[in-house]
């Protein structure tokens, strides 16, 4: 994902914080907050010490970027996207992640209703 595309600033992560709105399911909490200046969507991760070690949560940071990559058609513009993972991602393979950042994105009601998984 390109550079564009990333919250990288703790002050960016406050406000989507502060100021967005949270929808969660069992594996992951998504804060959405809208920006009407940003051309595209922006996203954020977030993958605690709690989860697993480098490793692990290496490996679930990479998986929701594909996952949102390959979803980027589906998702709403001008938004940015604060993804947190919980502990049982750890333990997801990769289709599994994207069918619950899907589901997720979905109950937030930023996921294209018919967009396919």
């Amino acid at each position: 994902m390109k550079k564009e595309f990333r919250i990288k600033k703790n002050k960016e992560f406050q406000e989507a914080f502060k100021k967005g709105r949270s929808t969660a399911n069992r594996q992951f909490i998504v804060y959405i907050l809208k920006k009407e200046e940003q051309p595209s969507f922006r996203i954020g991760l977030s993958v605690s010490k709690k989860v697993g070690n480098a490793v692990v949560r290496n490996r679930i940071k990479r998986y929701i970027r594909q996952s949102i990559f390959e979803m980027k058609d589906g998702l709403a513009e001008g938004i940015d996207y604060v993804i947190i993972a919980r502990k049982p991602a750890s333990e997801m393979e990769f289709l599994e992640v994207k069918k619950s950042l899907a589901h997720v994105l979905k109950l937030a009601k930023v996921l294209k209703r018919n967009f396919p998984v």
